[in-house]
Order: C-alpha cells, then structure tokens, then sequence
C-alpha cells in the first residue's frame, strides 16, 4: 500500500477524532472502568495518526504483534536497522504523547468542573491554572471547518477562553464520561452539538478532545444525553 501510494500520490486520509462512547456522569461501574483502560487506546489513535505511513507500520508491526524488524524491513522499503530505528522513533512519540488519566473519576470530575466555571466566566487565569503547561487542545468541528485543529500550550489553550465561554453559555452544558474520562456534553433543544473530553494527570488537564463534527454528531444518541 505504500508503494501504491507513492505512485498514484494519493492525499492522505483526513485526521480526526475517533468517535466517542458516552454515558452518564454518575454510571461509573467495571463497564466504565473498562472504558477509562480504552481510553488511553482511543488516544494512540490520534498520536498514530500523526506518525508517517513507514513510521506507524514499523511501530504497530514491532511493538504490537511482535514482527521482528527483518520481516517489517521489506514492507517499508528499508533495511532491518532504519525500520528499527523508524520504530524507535515512533515509540519515543508515542509515549510522549498518551498522559495516563488520574484513575479518580472524582478528582476527574472537580478539575472539569473547574474548567467549565472558569470557561463560563471567560476567566484565562482560572483556565491557565488548571492545564498542563504541554497540555493539548484537539478540535474536530468537521470538513466544513477545516478539519481537525491542534493546539498546543497552556497559554494557547487558555488563550480560547471567549471560544469556552460561548460554547458553556449558550448551550445547555452537562457533565458526562466520554469514552471512561471526565467529560461535558453541549445541546440545544435536545440536538448535541459538542462533546469535551478531559485527560487529567497530575491533577491538571493534559489534553482536551472536542467534537463538534455535525454530521458525525448526528448519529449519537442525543435524546438520551438530554434526559440526563
């Protein structure tokens, strides 16, 4: 497929956010348990698409089905060593970029709440105290936007503090678990229109995930979020 794909130069697929499972703030069970574990999957899905093609086989290929770099080396048009270190590479960015979430749902839950009093205020202060100085912003609004934007930064994140505060006062804003993590989900007249998730370590927000993709949206269960 690599090869194919260099000559026929196809654009590469657009980057995204996985869909979201979402539940009751206050389901927390084994079932959500299980969720927060695969959370931190859904996660490595953003951080691999953002490896190269060659980058991403030699990762997932060595590091998750135990192919040894011989093998992987054919597939990626390198030698056994440059597929290694392209691995390497990989893992380095990998790791780098999954924080682990507090396992406290609870402390998940005061740190987002946090979040949305000082997003409703527009208080840049308050939202700058509470994220990870690498703290990661991922906004998905669709193609109509333009696609997946990435922000980086705590100043650069907190620095969207009038976007927090028109999404948190002119929706109804309720707490949520998104895929097993604190989260918020935004509708109006029963129709969501957004969904935040938060990756808490330390006790700061390390990474937000927003969707707001309409069409994709359109397909989750909205009535049920608006009952809660």
């Amino acid at each position: 497929m690599l090869r194919a794909r260099r000559s026929r130069r196809e654009e590469p697929l657009e980057e995204r956010l996985p869909d979201p499972v979402i539940s009751r703030a206050d389901a927390a069970d084994p079932e959500q348990e299980a969720l927060l574990a695969d959370s931190v999957g859904l996660a490595l899905l953003v951080v691999l698409e953002s490896l190269t093609p060659a980058e991403r086989l030699a990762f997932v290929l060595h590091d998750m089905f135990g192919l040894p770099f011989e093998q992987i080396a054919p597939i990626v048009d390198r030698t056994p060593v440059a597929a290694k270190k392209l691995a390497s590479r990989a893992r380095r960015r990998v790791r780098g970029a999954t924080p682990t979430p507090d396992p406290d749902l609870g402390g998940q839950r005061r740190v987002a709440d946090a979040f949305l009093a000082a997003a409703r205020g527009g208080d840049f202060d308050a939202l700058l105290a509470i994220h990870d100085p690498d703290v990661v912003l991922r906004a998905d609004g669709g193609v109509l936007t333009g696609g997946m934007k990435v922000i980086r930064g705590a100043a650069a994140v907190a620095g969207q503090a009038a976007t927090f505060q028109r999404m948190a006062t002119s929706a109804a804003t309720r707490p949520a678990l998104v895929n097993g993590l604190a989260g918020l989900v935004n509708t109006i007249d029963d129709r969501l229109i957004s969904v935040m998730s938060f990756t808490i370590s330390d006790g700061k927000i390390a990474a937000i995930d927003i969707l707001s993709d309409p069409d994709r949206l359109a397909h989750l269960n909205a009535a049920r979020v608006s009952r809660w």
